[in-house]
């Protein structure tokens, strides 16, 4: 498997990433095969599992864009953990910022008396990259926490109730963020939930129009759909409805949970419109690989929060090693550009999948900003054909839970033009393989 390692590294990181990169060449399991089965057992044993069948991969090791299993298989990862590493599997600079941090102190209070300087680094550079007049944040420690805050940020702001969602929207798991999820069979089993919760087809500025009134709170979506398909919605959807909150005083709340952080190939993916909402919900990629997440708005939307005093808290949300990561992360995506990495990359996956796309039928669509792409193909059954021989050549992709016959790429950001043309070979003869059934 072709490496590569991203460039113009700081001088004083040099040494740093040279080992790290030495380390990832010479790498052999320290596992033999009894503890390897003694590690599948054990979680089976005594971790809940969601998901039916038998987890395959004990995790050795991650570096870049490759992760490594401790029977000494080697993967290329096209999911980066749910586009959570966008600077890459063990970033070294992120690293050496944990560590650093760690030496310091881990946790004291994040919210009270105290001023923790990373959380405000954090607070500074988010501020940088999310579009003004947004600037200030309150730090949570997942999306799903983020978007729990947004929903009663709309409530207590506009003194409104109703809520408004999308269909295919993934939002959580958590009793808010489930609420404003689409899919019945994962709300079903735990209903009641929220009520006035209501959801209208997504890119549809006509059903926006009809259900967002001024008894509406909020709506909240996805610039794009992830899990509904890696949806992107026509060029004048976003602006429309930055119009119809605007008129009658509903908030707007885009979930850049999954498209934030130059996934999109620009910061945030509402930047692909130049529209500014109410509310940015962040997490994932936002921790450089460590826990965070957060939702900014303006200052006075935020201030609503302090009247009454504590009307939202968290005990570990924006805990100091998790913003020491954030900063290492943050800096190295500004330093290296990689938004419009992302972009580049992103216009190399996708033309090359076109091309396989002209040889094959079974694929149906190939779409998609920067590097966050979706691939249609046939239906599920194919689908599965197609995901499986990949894997087993070494790609790992990812599903998108509403939608069963899109595969979904999100590929770490630093990936290099070579891996992707070893991507490339790979997805073409495991398309192949399913169309042969």
């Amino acid at each position: 498997m072709r490496r590569g390692r991203p460039p113009r590294m700081p001088a004083h990181l040099l040494n740093l990433f040279d080992a790290h990169f030495r380390c990832v060449e010479g790498f052999q399991s320290t596992m033999d095969k009894h503890e390897i089965q003694r590690y599948k057992q054990a979680d089976h044993d005594y971790l809940c599992a969601t998901a039916p069948g038998e987890k395959d991969i004990v995790v050795e090791s991650s570096h870049g864009c490759t992760i490594r299993a401790a029977d000494g298989r080697e993967f290329l990862d096209l999911i980066a953990g749910i586009a959570v590493c966008n600077v890459g599997h063990c970033n070294p600079e992120v690293a050496a910022a944990v560590k650093e941090q760690v030496d310091k102190a881990l946790h004291t209070m994040v919210y009270g008396k105290f001023v923790v300087p990373i959380q405000v680094e954090v607070g500074e550079l988010l501020a940088e990259i999310t579009p003004a007049p947004l600037r200030t944040t309150f730090l949570t420690n997942s999306g799903t926490e983020a978007i729990e805050g947004a929903l009663k940020l709309a409530r207590k702001y506009t003194g409104r109730s109703r809520l408004i969602s999308t269909e295919r929207g993934f939002h959580g798991r958590t009793f808010g963020a489930l609420s404003v999820t689409w899919r019945e069979i994962y709300r079903k089993p735990f209903e009641p939930l929220l009520p006035d919760v209501h959801f209208i087809p997504f890119n549809d500025l006509e059903a926006a129009r009809s259900a967002i009134t001024d008894e509406v709170a909020a709506i909240i979506l996805e610039p794009i759909q992830g899990e509904g398909g890696v949806r992107v919605p026509d060029d004048d959807y976003l602006p429309g409805l930055r119009k119809i909150c605007d008129d009658v005083g509903a908030l707007m709340i885009l979930d850049e949970v999954q498209t934030g952080f130059a996934r999109t190939g620009e910061w945030f993916a509402c930047d692909l419109w130049n529209v500014v909402p109410d509310v940015i919900c962040m997490a994932k990629a936002m921790g450089g690989g460590l826990p965070l997440g957060g939702f900014i708005s303006r200052p006075e939307v935020m201030a609503t929060f302090s009247d009454p005093p504590l009307s939202h808290l968290t005990t570990f949300g924006g805990n100091a090693v998790s913003c020491a990561a954030a900063k290492a992360a943050i800096q190295f995506m500004l330093r290296e550009d990689l938004p419009a990495k992302a972009r580049l990359r992103g216009r190399e996956f996708m033309d090359g999948l076109r091309e396989i796309q002209g040889r094959h039928t079974i694929i149906k669509d190939v779409r998609g900003r920067g590097l966050l792409i979706g691939l249609e193909l046939a239906n599920q059954q194919v689908t599965e054909r197609f995901v499986d021989h990949a894997y087993d050549q070494g790609v790992i992709m990812g599903w998108t839970i509403n939608a069963e016959a899109v595969v979904r790429l999100a590929p770490p950001l630093v990936i290099t033009q070579g891996q992707i043309e070893e991507a490339l070979q790979i997805l073409e003869e495991s398309v192949a393989a399913a169309e042969a059934g």
